[in-house]
Parts: C-alpha cells; sequence; structure tokens
C-alpha cells in the first residue's frame, strides 16, 4: 500500500501535532479549550495548569505558530484562547478522513464523522 507523499494538509497537520508533542503544551490548550470562547488570563493559566513565566511563554508560543492558540492583549492583561474551535476539530478530524479506507472488510465498529 503507497503511503500519501507530503501534502500541504500533511505539513500543516504535522506542524499542528509537534506542537502538542509536550505533555505540558497539550495541558495548555486542554485547560484553554475548558475556558471556553472567553479564554483566560496569563496567571489564571498558570495557577491552573501549574505552568508559569517563562516556560508558558515559550509553549503559548509554540501553540500560537502552530494555529492552535491565540493571544490578545487586553489592557494590562494578556488574555488566552483557545483558537476557533473549527481548527481544533480539523486537526482531529484529519486523523478520521479516511478511517477504515484500506480496511478489507466494511466498517461498522466506529463512528466515522
Amino acid at each position: 500500500m503507497k503511503q500519501e507523499s507530503a501534502t500541504p494538509a500533511l505539513t500543516l497537520a504535522a506542524s499542528s501535532f509537534a506542537a502538542l508533542g509536550s505533555e505540558q503544551r497539550l495541558l495548555v490548550l486542554r485547560t484553554l479549550v475548558r475556558a471556553g470562547t472567553e479564554g483566560l488570563n496569563i496567571g489564571t493559566l498558570g495557577e491552573r495548569t501549574g505552568v508559569t513565566g517563562s516556560t508558558l511563554t515559550h509553549h503559548l508560543k509554540l501553540l500560537a505558530s502552530a494555529g492552535l492558540v491565540k493571544q490578545e492583549k487586553q489592557g494590562r492583561s494578556t488574555i488566552c484562547a483557545a483558537v476557533a474551535y473549527e481548527e481544533v476539530q480539523a486537526l482531529a478530524n484529519f486523523l478520521l478522513t479516511e478511517c477504515c479506507a484500506d480496511a478489507i472488510e466494511g466498517c461498522t465498529e466506529h463512528n466515522h464523522g
């Protein structure tokens, strides 16, 4: 079976998944997703995740570069919010778009979205 060569979608997905390749970054993103569209300020995000200071800043920079998190200045606070949930959903869907495509028998064991 021939594997798909690198396409822009594959390259983008790989970059996004690489940004999630740290337990702390994954925790930061999950915490922001839980916070909803209003997001969290840096201090609250640090308290909830236990990741603070320059380490948190570094993780946020990587997540923002991958398009998974956006940061916005509001007055004296920096608010962090999970990027449009559609982007996170698209990343998850990337894995499932061809689910069971090469299965010998049709798959009925799970929902294909």
